[in-house]
């Protein structure tokens, strides 16, 4: 995600509720992925975090070993 505008992103994540900000203490805020935020924000183009679903697809088509190991 190239060009994200960190200020603005700042301002809303940060930004009391009352104000039409979402919130979120700074420590919550760092952690999140630029995904999660974008969703949060409502972004339609967002790509939704992975699921329990989706980890397991990837386990299976990437095991961390090999059969017989």
């Amino acid at each position: 995600m190239a060009g994200l505008d960190w200020p603005g992103l700042m301002r809303v994540g940060l930004a009391r509720r009352s104000l039409g900000g979402l919130g979120l203490s700074p420590e919550v805020f760092w952690r999140l992925t630029p995904a999660e935020l974008m969703l949060m924000l409502g972004e339609p183009q967002a790509e939704r975090p992975m699921d329990r679903a989706g980890l397991e697809r990837m386990l299976r088509a990437f095991p961390d070993r090999k059969e017989g190991e």
